[in-house]
């Protein structure tokens, strides 16, 4: 009986230790699993909402269109602030054949002038403004000579290409004259003077001078610097009516010849 307790005892044991642990709180708790809720959609079919704030864009400026083109104009002050228009042409006539280097003559606006600048001799240069034809017209320039003092500076009135032209020369050298330039079969221009002077209205050397010359009916009128310096009727060569209007620089024996106008105005009588 004494080999039975020991066994007794321990299985005693077990006993009491086993019913202390159906009591008491050891045990622990299970961790819960988080649940994902599911998103409401309103349409399925439409894109999701954006949660920012929504940016106006600004309005989208027309594009920009371009100026039109300056209208030509009958009457008109021409500064030379900008290139010449299309309206005006060139006429380049040479006093002998051989004398035919155009490169060395250059006329362009620069700075608010019309620069002509000549290293030729025996050129007539000319400007013609094709926009109009006039019948009874004005046509001044301011002019200012910067190089020899052997060029003429000409006023253009009643311009025919097929015909001839009316043309008021003043000379640096204080001499003016006006013809009637026809133009010949072959192209080549007669100058049949129409009146011829000196003045002591022109300013010589390097100066600067206004020039005015007008045609009105068959009475043709020139003033130097506000100063009439003739006024005449052509009953020779009156064949012109109307015609375009430009200006000239002619050069001759005397090299180089350089011309600067500030204006040209066209207008009425």
């Amino acid at each position: 009986m004494k080999t039975l307790r020991p066994l007794l005892f321990f299985v005693s044991l077990l006993l009491i230790v086993g019913l202390a642990c159906s009591f008491g709180g050891g045990e622990e708790t299970p961790t819960q699993q988080p649940i994902e809720q599911p998103v409401q959609v309103d349409n399925p079919t439409s894109p999701p909402q954006s949660t920012e704030a929504s940016v106006t864009e600004a309005p989208t400026e027309p594009p920009a269109t371009e100026s039109p083109a300056p209208q030509s104009q009958q009457f008109f002050t021409e500064e030379f602030d900008t290139p010449l228009s299309g309206d005006w042409t060139t006429r380049i006539d040479f006093a002998h054949p051989n004398l035919t280097e155009s490169d060395k003559v250059t006329v362009e606006t620069d700075h608010g002038r019309l620069v002509w600048d000549f290293d030729n001799k025996g050129v007539f240069y000319y400007l013609i403004y094709g926009a109009y034809e006039y019948e009874d017209v004005v046509v001044e320039v301011r002019s200012e000579n910067r190089g020899k003092n052997n060029n003429n500076v000409s006023l253009i009135c009643r311009y025919d290409p097929e015909v001839g032209w009316y043309e008021f020369n003043i000379a640096n050298n204080g001499l003016y004259e006006i013809y009637f330039a026809r133009i010949l079969e072959n192209g080549r221009i007669e100058y049949n003077r129409v009146a011829n002077g000196g003045s002591n209205y022109i300013k010589s050397g390097f100066e600067t001078n206004d020039y005015y010359a007008k045609c009105q009916g068959d009475e043709l009128t020139l003033n130097i610097n506000g100063q009439e310096v003739t006024k005449m009727q052509d009953k020779k060569y009156g064949i012109l009516r109307t015609g375009r209007v430009g200006i000239s620089v002619s050069s001759f024996d005397v090299l180089p010849i350089l011309v600067e106008m500030d204006w040209i105005k066209v207008s009425e009588p």
